[in-house]
């Protein structure tokens, strides 16, 4: 029999009502002949209300305490979807990540994949059963409960993918993957088809359907993706390997993210050790940087402007005042009302003129731009945040993004 891995986010099961018509969804895969393992995340606002939990009695709370407690949201939805799909007269059985032994770093929040035993699996599928995991949560070898992260369901569903050489399939509140957030793209086309390579750009870019590190290791593997609306019979978006178009796309999607701050470290030394000392220290820190921009003053001192997550504002301000003096730093602000917005498009590697067709479009429109960055396939820009909207609306009118003539 085929197996096939099925992912149900947050907003598919927040009602018990949900949970009964996902578990119906479910019941018509396994009855069309296929094995079913079934990924859930956190009812709802689950995970938010335990953070908020979290801090209402430590305004710091213990990173391993904390995934103790996140590990229980997907334990409720997977044993409510289990009962549903057993009064269907389904044979079905939760496991936890524990369970299931998904092993993990031992990186509290952050934690990443390191293998997964399939014996439990097999086990419990060899007898008929539709087996549902609890996503987003892992163990270590010592036996310590982990999270994975934003996104650490669609991780868990594609990696079990992986490891069982299933398809996989995502289900979620939207009806597949479309050129551009349709609440800020009225009237934004939604693909049917599409790469791993321009999901990767558009989901790491603020595209919110499918964590990018969960696309990462569908094209590693190769792992089939489809993404659609739960419970729903429109037709969603196939992920496969690169398409061969006749004529790629110029642009084939936006993607805006707000998550993101700009530090800005003024009048350091010219030197790249500096440079390496302050990216180096970062990363030890565990900072993700994305967008950096390098300027040389008059002088020749350097003036560094760089692009990390909001939630690691405080570690960045620790690690600045604690390097502060070694760098040499005269001065430095962080700028948190800022927007990233990009464009992505396969035709930007052989046809020459986006960059100056997008940047004519800004300045006509009069947005200014504080920071960019590109790469073959993307074109990314930093906007105060508010002109976001704006960008969106004239780039992606411009490129057709739409269905409005």
């Amino acid at each position: 029999m085929e197996i096939v891995v099925q992912k149900y986010g947050g907003s598919s099961v927040c009602t018990t009502e949900k949970i009964k018509r996902v578990a119906k969804e479910i019941k018509k895969s396994k009855e069309e002949s296929q094995e079913v393992v079934v990924i859930v995340s956190a009812m709802g606002d689950t995970t938010d209300d335990l953070l908020k939990l979290a801090r209402s009695v430590s305004n710091k709370p213990d990173s391993r305490e904390l995934d103790m407690l996140l590990n229980t949201g997907e334990q409720v939805s997977i044993a409510l979807l289990t009962m549903a799909l057993q009064d269907l007269g389904c044979k079905a059985v939760s496991l936890t990540g524990a369970q299931l032994h998904l092993e993990t770093t031992a990186s509290h929040q952050k934690a990443r994949i390191k293998d997964i035993d399939l014996s439990r699996i097999k086990k419990e599928l060899s007898q008929g059963r539709i087996v549902v995991v609890a996503g987003f949560q892992g163990v270590t070898e010592k036996e310590e409960y982990t999270t994975l992260g934003r996104g650490g369901s669609d991780t868990s569903a594609v990696a079990l993918a992986a490891k069982l050489g299933a398809k996989c399939e995502i289900y979620t509140d939207v009806e597949g993957i479309y050129t551009c957030d349709p609440r800020l793209l009225p009237g934004a086309k939604k693909l049917t088809h599409t790469s791993y390579e321009e999901l990767i750009e558009m989901a790491s870019l603020g595209a919110e359907v499918i964590h990018p590190r969960a696309v990462e290791l569908a094209q590693k593997y190769q792992v089939p993706l489809y993404i659609a609306e739960s419970c729903s019979k429109v037709e969603g978006t196939t992920i496969n390997g690169n398409i061969d178009y006749l004529e790629a796309s110029l642009v084939t999607g936006m993607a805006v993210n707000r998550d993101d701050i700009q530090i800005t470290l003024r009048d350091l030394e010219s030197d790249s050790h500096i440079l390496a000392d302050v990216f180096n220290s970062l990363a030890e820190f565990e900072i993700n940087v994305d967008m950096i921009s390098q300027l040389l003053d008059k002088s020749g001192r350097m003036n560094l402007s760089f692009t990390i997550p909001e939630v690691d504002i405080d570690k960045a301000r620790e690690l600045i005042a604690y390097y502060k003096e070694d760098w040499g730093l005269s001065d430095w602000w962080i700028r948190s009302e800022v927007v990233k917005v990009s464009v992505v498009g396969p035709g930007m590697r052989t046809q020459p003129g986006v960059a100056a067709r997008v940047f004519r479009l800004l300045a006509e429109a009069s947005i200014p731009i504080l920071m960019v960055t590109t790469s073959e396939i993307k074109i990314s820009w930093l906007v105060p945040a508010g002109y976001e909207a704006k960008a969106v609306k004239v780039v992606g009118n411009d490129f057709e993004l739409t269905t409005k003539k």
